[in-house]
């Protein structure tokens, strides 16, 4: 059997067990047995609510019973392209209550290579294993008291937080069950509009145009995570509300950069390999991405000089991380590595990197930086780069999404 068609098996088994396990199951008791173990937080409420000056939601019919309705305003896609992904709304369950524990209880069940998703609002900082979000693709949580959604796409490879917040009220988000170019289709439980998640745009429905806020976030190894941040909170895969084998990969295979997309039905952007993974940045109508041979290496890490809109930036890649999406184990993975992207400013003056070992030091003071941009020794000890929001994926989704993208490739 070819690895496509083994592939297209493996997905419509995942589709049919995701559907029939969508049901919540009762609480499993938490991993941690002490108390310190268990990080209490507030419970996200998952009815619309209304914060102090909002403003209105139209009413309407609902795009996630009938896409094709003809009193919507013009979607920003055509609703044909939209394609059902195997389970139906919700069938991959989204964490609507999500808890959390320590990062030393969970360290007893996540391996240092692993990926977890890191969102950090105002110094409450939460990592969300991916082992975990491959299996429900949104989390809505409330982070630093600011209302989120945090998502992964695993068809994509991307991960991206935004604000569950529309035109002032405060909602929740759902799996519709469809893909658009292969993207996750997301729905807003207020109107049941549909977003796409790549680009937190309302395409289809009565919200169709509205934009969602984007959050800083990014995946990295959980032991570069764990060393740096100790007092973050985790969540907690014995409290999802269902039962998943967390910490194997329902994908085996698809991280395969000669390999192609599963269920995308646009033009491939022959630029690069479909499958290659990019780092990728927008900002003002435009954009651009490095292919990962552009920004890694052979070596523990590597810093690269860049620029985009007159800005100049350093984008660090560490060794150490492994993919989710590889191997039927994720800790066994191929390492594609951390990536962080940051502006090369500090107090008017730009600096460049080098690597040193799996650090990075400034070429003018000769600090010593991590992965974060936070400069740990020397003159500029204390000192923490401004981050630049980024995202992860694949390139065939990207460029789907932004065709005008300048690609940068290894040289």
């Amino acid at each position: 059997m070819s690895r496509k068609s083994k592939l297209t098996v493996l997905m419509a088994a995942i589709a049919v067990t995701a559907a029939a396990c969508s049901a919540t199951v009762g609480t499993v008791s938490p991993a941690g047995d002490a108390a310190t173990d268990v990080v209490t937080t507030t419970d996200v409420v998952t009815s619309t609510t209304v914060l102090e000056n909002a403003g209105n939601l139209p009413a309407g019919p609902s795009a996630l019973d009938n896409r094709f309705d003809d009193t919507f305003p013009d979607p920003l896609i055509d609703p044909s392209d939209v394609v059902s992904g195997g389970p139906p709304p919700d069938g991959i369950p989204p964490i609507d209550d999500p808890q959390f524990i320590s990062v030393s209880a969970a360290d007893a069940w996540l391996n240092d290579v692993e990926p977890v998703l890191v969102v950090d609002v105002d110094g409450d900082v939460r990592a969300y294993p991916i082992q975990i979000m491959m299996w429900h693709e949104i989390v809505n949580d409330t982070v630093g008291g600011v209302p989120l959604a945090v998502t992964y796409c695993p068809l994509c490879n991307s991960a991206l937080s935004f604000e569950r917040v529309v035109r002032g009220v405060e909602t929740t988000f759902g799996t519709s069950g469809n893909l658009f170019n292969a993207n996750l289709v997301m729905y807003d439980r207020a109107t049941e509009s549909l977003w796409n998640q790549l680009d937190g745009r309302a395409v289809i429905g009565v919200l169709t145009g509205d934009v969602l806020k984007q959050v800083p976030s990014s995946t990295m190894s959980w032991g570069t995570f764990k060393d740096s941040r100790p007092d973050a909170k985790v969540l907690d895969r014995d409290r999802t509300g269902v039962s998943r084998a967390y910490g194997t990969n329902p994908y085996t295979g698809l991280d395969d950069p000669n390999g192609q997309p599963f269920r995308f039905n646009g033009e491939i952007d022959v630029r690069a390999k479909a499958m290659q993974r990019i780092v990728a940045i927008e900002s003002e109508g435009a954009a651009i991405a490095w292919t990962l041979d552009a920004i890694s290496s052979d070596e523990s890490a590597l810093a690269t000089a860049a620029e985009f809109n007159g800005e100049p930036l350093t984008i660090l890649w560490q060794a150490g991380e492994s993919s989710a999406l590889d191997s039927s184990d994720i800790t066994a993975g191929r390492d594609v590595g951390t990536v962080g992207v940051f502006s090369a400013v500090v107090d008017g003056e730009v600096l460049t990197f080098q690597a040193d070992g799996d650090s990075f030091i400034d070429d003018q003071t000769s600090s010593v930086w991590n992965i974060f941009g936070e400069a740990e020794t020397g003159p500029l000890a204390g000192t923490t780069l401004d981050p630049v929001t980024f995202v992860r994926t694949f390139w065939f989704s990207w460029a789907a999404f932004r065709p005008d993208t300048e690609l940068i490739e290894a040289s």
